[in-house]
This record gives C-alpha cells, sequence and structure tokens, in this order.
C-alpha cells in the first residue's frame, strides 16, 4: 500500500496564498513608493523656481505631479546641448576657473565631476561585468563588480603584469563595499549581468539566477550486428 499524501489544512493554504501575494506585491510597492517619493522630491526642488505664466499648477486647480522632473530634465539637455559648442565649452572653463580659486570647492568639485565621468561616459565599461575573485582568504570567493582597468601610480607599482579593478559589495547592502586592485588573471568573469549578480549580494544568495547547463549528449555504443 502507497500512503497517500496529506493535504494541506486551511490554515497553511491560507499562509501560502499570503506569502505568494507578498512575494508579488511587495516590490511593486516598494517600487512605486520610491518613484513617486523621487518624484515629489524633485519636484519640491524644482517647482519654486519655475515662474508662475509658466507653471500649469497656476492654471489648474490641482497639482501636477512629475512637472518639475520633466523641467528637471529638459533643463539638463539644454545646458548639455549649449555646452557641446565652443561658445558653450568657453563658458564652462571659465566658471571652471573660478572654481579652481576656492580650495575647498575645487576639490569637492573635481572629485565629483570624476566620477561622474567614469560613471557616465558612453566608452566606459564600468561595472559592465561581475566576477569572483578569493576574498578574504584563499578558498572563499566573493562576487565583485569590474570597475576598469588599473590606471595611473597603482597600476604602475603593482608587481601583476596587468591589474583591474573591481568594487567588492557588502550583503545585504551592495552600495558600501572595498576597492581591490587584482590581477587580471585572478578573477573569473561570470556570465551572470550585474544586476543579477547585485540581487545574489542583496539577497545572500538566496537569489541566484538561472545558469542553463547544456550537457553532452552520450552516444549508445555501436553493437555490433554480425550475421
Amino acid at each position: 500500500m502507497t500512503d497517500k499524501p496529506k493535504r494541506q489544512g486551511a490554515g497553511m493554504r491560507l499562509r501560502n496564498y499570503f506569502l505568494t501575494g507578498l512575494i508579488i506585491v511587495a516590490p511593486l510597492a516598494i517600487t512605486a513608493y520610491l518613484t513617486w517619493s523621487f518624484i515629489l522630491w524633485v519636484d519640491g526642488w524644482v517647482k519654486p523656481y519655475i515662474p508662475s505664466a509658466y507653471n500649469p499648477e497656476t492654471y489648474l486647480p490641482f497639482s501636477v505631479p512629475g512637472f518639475g522632473l520633466l523641467t528637471a530634465l529638459l533643463l539638463i539637455t539644454i545646458i548639455g546641448f549649449m555646452t557641446a559648442n565652443l561658445v558653450g565649452r568657453s563658458i564652462l572653463a571659465f566658471g571652471e576657473s573660478l572654481l579652481d580659486r576656492m580650495p575647498l570647492v575645487r576639490s569637492l568639485y573635481k572629485g565629483l565631476k570624476q566620477i561622474f565621468q567614469t560613471v557616465l561616459a558612453e566608452q566606459s565599461s564600468s561595472f559592465k561585468q561581475a566576477g569572483l575573485i578569493q576574498y578574504p582568504r584563499v578558498g572563499l570567493w566573493s562576487i565583485v563588480f569590474i570597475a576598469t582597468s588599473t590606471k595611473g601610480e597603482v597600476d604602475h607599482k603593482l608587481p601583476a603584469e596587468e591589474s583591474i579593478s573591481v568594487f567588492l559589495p557588502t550583503t545585504p547592502n551592495p552600495t558600501s563595499g572595498f576597492l581591490l586592485f587584482v590581477p587580471r588573471k585572478d578573477v573569473i568573469i561570470l556570465d551572470m549581468s550585474v544586476e543579477e549578480a547585485a540581487k545574489m549580494v542583496i539577497s545572500a544568495g538566496l537569489v541566484s539566477p538561472d545558469y542553463p547547463k547544456t550537457l553532452p549528449v552520450k552516444s549508445e555504443p555501436e553493437t555490433n550486428t554480425a550475421a
């Protein structure tokens, strides 16, 4: 005789339904909340500087959320267009020369500018690959994000022939971590995307991307059919 599988009780089924619904609703609710909060934050900064004649809320009996964000995006695009020509570059160079005369502001501005240029440059390959390195000791492996090839004095003084700069994130907060300079030969490049690697770090390994493995098909041994 075979034992029949036990049916789940009503309480267990309700619990499973709740957890399933929570998995679906919680990410959507958190994403919507963060997006809405960001829109309102930008609106709070930009809207006070918009002239009343160009603000639709002057003519409408209700507020228009997101208008400040759209205005900010438009202004940033216009500034980028203006600085793409000779006149704009000359004005920008003059402004940066003024900042160079301010000791504290100069260091802050140059540091932030270098970070944004590195991260947002179209030619940059920063954080487009994830990898594995042995850290904090041999035999233990950690996920890292590939930043760029090591440059400057650090690259010149490192004993390795070719080194790369990697960012080692912490769990469950991947925005904090360590900058490491690792020989390229010691880094195993992963097929998963940076987003998938970040999810794995945040979830402490509970969320892992699918990795289909194609196994070679074993051929059946030939049988001799001798007459």
